[in-house]
């Protein structure tokens, strides 16, 4: 019976419900491979990647000869990047079910990736990786007549071009490349310049919007700026990470929000989070729309530009946000986060890792990650780095939440998400928050989805990740 429920809640996409309904079938039935396997797939659909690692592996442990373990296992190693470990499950597949296409086609788009890392690897340790400015001739690259979208003036962003470039998106136009070159390089030039933590103090009648993951959902990010008013230096905004993949706008969002740091970079803010990464770009779409609406050498320029984003923001002293959340081990200070060197890609431990990849739980101390990276940290770990830092609470974001936030830890750990009825699935609502001045206390904003031209999110996601998911 348990079993026939769980069905339901993954027809109705009601993947929370699934996973408390396979657990319950487990207490009853632990030796269950199917059960195991199933939890897995809408662990995956969570993005509960660790957990989901954890039950294929139960499912094979069960019964070795249980196919779908492969690919639930394959997938998850996949959605962690971890290549190699996929790959080994994927021939299993193909060795026992030689006929099977679909395996086939899979293990050989899973190889293709092993080898491309290698090479990557390869030629890295070769040289001092150049910068794709070095190799690009902005200056020489012409506009056509026929082009009739917005260009910057006189190579500058201006809030004429802001309003006519947004429109040009909303029609699901392309901004031309040169004017996208214009902007990825004048704005890699601004966020080099910036620190690890980012500090600002606001006056006592200023007020600043954080908003949480907005996920390539460009017509909600319209959205947003409808609600609250478009960027300005009296109306200042902090965008918290994970502008990209997933939504099939995401070039649309990340042009949008550069532009923005250009024309107002002291009132502008934007912070890197987990899909600002080559791994997850490589899976979740950013890099896939990028080359099918650009090239993969405009990929590259991102790639640089996103490992210039600063990790962390401190307003007034006193509040800190970041992407993810808190650290796998205590005593971390804000002088260690202004001494991280950024300009990479997040290593699998440590301060830059956790700040763009950990979560709260409930009760206290820490865990290992439901998402396989970084950890889960408890009110206790909150409250004493606050107490040691002398802030008086975090704001975050990276997990779905129903209402568009949440607050925990006794008010002590703030979670804000962006993106509403995330994926086209979720039907959360989505929220920012305005912070005063005068007093730092949260007050929060909720809106809902609106609707967006027919493209499927993931759309240009890794054909591994679509199919992995089924």
């Amino acid at each position: 019976e348990g079993a026939a429920q769980c069905d339901v809640c993954f027809s109705d996409k009601d993947y929370e419900n699934a996973i408390k309904y396979y657990s319950e079938a487990l207490e009853v039935n632990p030796s269950n491979a199917i059960y195991y396997s199933n939890r897995s797939l809408a662990y995956l659909r969570t993005e509960c990647y660790g957990y989901a690692l954890a039950d294929a592996t139960k499912a094979l442990e069960i019964d070795k000869n249980y196919i779908k373990g492969y690919y639930r296992r394959a997938t998850s190693n996949m959605a962690l990047g971890k290549f190699k470990a996929a790959l080994k499950d994927y021939e299993t597949v193909v060795r026992v079910r030689p006929n099977d296409k679909d395996a086939k086609m899979k293990y050989q788009e899973c190889n293709k990736i092993v080898k491309q890392k290698a090479f990557e690897r390869a030629i890295a340790s070769d040289e001092i990786k150049k910068s794709v400015v070095d190799s690009l001739d902005i200056e020489s690259m012409t506009i056509e007549d026929d082009y009739e979208g917005p260009k910057l003036e006189d190579g500058k962003v201006t809030l004429r071009f802001m309003k006519e470039m947004m429109d040009w998106f909303k029609d699901q136009k392309k901004l031309h490349r040169k004017c996208a070159y214009q902007i990825l390089v004048q704005v890699k030039d601004v966020l080099s310049k910036l620190p690890s933590l980012v500090e600002i103090t606001l006056k006592e009648t200023e007020k600043i919007t954080i908003c949480g993951d907005t996920h390539g959902q460009y017509y909600d990010l319209l959205n947003i700026f409808k609600l609250n008013g478009l960027p300005s230096e009296t109306n200042p905004y902090l965008f918290n990470g994970d502008f990209v993949d997933r939504g099939s706008f995401s070039l649309e969002v990340i042009l949008t929000l550069f532009g923005f740091k250009l024309l107002y970079p002291d009132h502008f803010y934007l912070l890197r989070g987990n899909h600002e990464t080559d791994n997850m770009n490589q899976m979740y779409g950013f890099e896939g729309e990028v080359k099918a609406k650009y090239t993969a050498q405009m990929f590259q320029l991102f790639s640089e530009v996103f490992q210039w984003l600063p990790l962390a923001q401190c307003i007034n002293s006193k509040v800190l946000v970041m992407h993810g959340g808190l650290f796998s081990e205590d005593g971390v200070t804000l002088d260690d986060l202004r001494k991280i060197d950024r300009n990479r890609q997040p290593p699998d431990s440590g301060p830059m890792c956790d700040l763009l990849w950990s979560d709260p739980q409930p009760q206290n101390g820490r865990s290992v990650s439901k998402r396989g990276v970084s950890c889960q940290f408890g009110p206790d770990v909150t409250e004493r780095f606050l107490e040691q830092n002398k802030l008086d609470f975090v704001v975050r974001s990276h997990e779905v939440k129903a209402e568009g936030y949440e607050v925990t830890h006794s008010g002590k750990c703030i979670t804000v998400f962006s993106a509403p009825n995330y994926c086209d699935q979720m039907g959360n609502k989505g929220a920012y928050i305005h912070l005063r001045g005068s007093d730092l206390k949260p007050e929060f904003h909720q809106f809902t989805a609106v609707p967006h031209p027919n493209v499927k999110p993931m759309a240009y996601a890794n054909t591994l990740m679509q199919m992995g998911m089924m």
